[in-house]
């Protein structure tokens, strides 16, 4: 089997696209969001062509929502699956958390005392921005409430599934509270919960390992291991290398006969973060040249082929998009060709001309 195609084929890359921004992110199970912009790209890379405003609408009328979960960053989940994420997730969250509760003296009382203040603000979609809900804790009395100790406030009333992500209000993010954005959200017992989450990251990531999950997911590996045991019909194992992969038992064919495909990959893409080993997506002429900087996580990167080659960033313009790119290694005519196609399709995504550089 071949890894990274495989990879490609999971995660809608490649072969079929994902009709909606939604369906993508309950597809992935939840999809990293600290990079806004860019995570919104990374949707569409998994959906047939589509532009910006399209995710945007998405995100305007809620469905797909922004919040702190699994690992404590940003990420996209669905309003159907927020509250069981948070549920399953948040307590290891919390123990992540722990040293920086402390560091910014905050405890129980006095997040109990800053949800009922931010529940009261937002009370009947009265969607508020950082800014506004800080100054509401600061008349409250609630001490320091910006910079890190905002920070975590506003954290923990997000993993307690008081608040989320509500519409944008200009390029500014604002909060609303869980009950009324997503009103129909799912509960599950744990074990239902942790089986769901280990069968759809297996199924929409893998071929993955025990610590790729855990890595993801912020779970132990004890709480992998279950949710395997839970799965044991639906995941299969498959010894490749040294190495025990988890997948699907019925998974989609791995199509290498389609013509070579590229990606420009945003950061932190569910292709690169989702991973603690990158070795099977990374060009082997390429691999010391991304390793040397950690670049597969922490850049955005070009993808061939399921191979990382290079990497790319952006320089937005009134009207056009400046992309300049850095490449590892000499590309075939057929591997430009795919780039050429990867930077038209970006450029059709933001409805801007692409200019591209060298670095």
């Amino acid at each position: 089997m071949d890894v990274a195609q495989q990879r490609l084929v999971n995660q809608h890359l490649v072969g079929t696209p994902l009709s909606t921004p939604e369906e993508v992110v309950q597809w992935l199970g939840a999809v990293q969001a600290q990079e806004y912009a860019h995570a919104k790209w990374a949707l569409s890379l998994r959906m047939e062509p589509t532009t910006e405003p399209v995710i945007e609408q998405a995100f305007k009328e809620g469905r797909i929502l922004r919040t702190h979960v699994m690992r404590p960053t940003w990420h996209f989940v669905t309003p159907e699956d927020i509250r069981w994420l948070l549920e399953l997730t948040a307590p290891r969250v919390h123990a992540v958390n722990a040293y920086m509760y402390r560091k910014t003296e905050l405890d129980d009382a006095i997040f109990g005392r800053s949800n009922e203040v931010i529940a009261e603000a937002l009370q009947g979609s009265n969607y508020r921005t950082r800014t506004e809900l800080a100054a509401e804790l600061t008349q409250a009395g609630i001490v320091g409430a910006e910079g890190m100790r905002l920070t975590y406030l506003m954290m923990r009333a997000e993993l307690d599934g008081l608040i989320c992500s509500g519409p944008r209000r200009g390029k500014q993010f604002t909060y609303a509270l869980i009950e009324e954005r997503a009103p129909n959200a799912k509960t599950m017992p744990r074990d239902e919960a942790l089986a769901e989450l280990t069968r759809r990251f297996f199924t929409s990531h893998g071929p993955a390992t025990i610590d790729d999950f855990a890595w993801w997911s912020g779970l132990t590996k004890a709480d992998v291991k279950a949710g395997l045991e839970l799965n044991r019909w639906q995941l299969v194992q498959e010894m490749i290398g040294e190495r025990i992969f988890w997948l699907a038992a019925v998974s989609p064919s791995s199509v290498t006969s389609d013509p070579l495909t590229a990606h420009m990959l945003p950061i932190y893409d569910e292709y690169t973060i989702a991973y603690k080993n990158h070795d099977d997506i990374i060009d082997p002429p390429a691999a010391e040249k991304m390793k040397e900087v950690d670049l597969v996580v922490f850049t955005s990167t070009i993808e061939i082929g399921g191979q990382i080659v290079g990497v790319w960033k952006r320089t937005l313009e009134k009207d056009s998009v400046i992309v300049e790119t850095k490449l590892f290694r000499a590309l075939t005519s057929g591997e430009q060709q795919a780039l050429n196609d990867a930077l038209w399709r970006y450029g059709e995504y933001l409805g801007l001309g692409v200019v591209l550089t060298e670095a």
